[in-house]
């Protein structure tokens, strides 16, 4: 029985595993999407989502926890600066894992995508703003073609009267 034992093996050594996540969280920190097999992005989700939890923390605690991880500063401050500022109204779920329909064509494994949730009510908001703008510009176009318009009627009018 699998009591308490949290994870997949994945029909590899500890350290095999350990260093595999490790290069899989800085893959997808430095690119913010990676492709990979179902049950690999299942388990480095737990990891990324741990490494932004860390990066909302913003201490200097969490900072090295991090680096133990990465192991590389520059992805530690692409964390902390650009990456967790974005998720701080965010609970968790700071990952998407989206299952690919075409599995690998030598294995036929599951493939799937792990990427970084963006945040729907931003993309909303900001699509809604660009639509306000559309809308007020298109107003103000009309309002120059219906001024045109009488501009030319009154200069017709006073043609007639010559």
């Amino acid at each position: 029985m699998r009591h308490r034992k949290k994870g997949r093996k994945l029909n590899r050594t500890w350290e095999h595993r350990k260093a595999m996540f490790k290069n899989m969280a800085r893959s997808l920190i430095e690119h913010e999407r990676i492709k990979t097999t179902l049950p690999k992005a299942k388990e480095v989700r737990r990891l990324t989502d741990k490494l932004i939890r860390f990066g909302l923390e913003n201490t200097v605690h969490s900072r090295r926890k991090a680096y133990r991880i990465l192991e590389d500063r520059t992805l530690v401050k692409k964390l902390f600066d650009q990456i967790a500022p974005r998720y701080k109204d965010r609970p968790g779920g700071f990952t998407r894992v989206v299952k690919l329909a075409i599995p690998r064509h030598g294995d036929c494994a599951d493939m799937a995508i792990v990427e970084f949730v963006e945040d729907e009510l931003k993309a909303k908001e900001e699509e809604n703003q660009e639509d306000q703008k559309q809308e007020l510009e298109n107003q103000e176009e009309e309002e120059k073609e219906e001024i045109q318009q009488e501009q030319k009627q009154e200069e017709d009018i006073d043609r007639s009267n010559e």
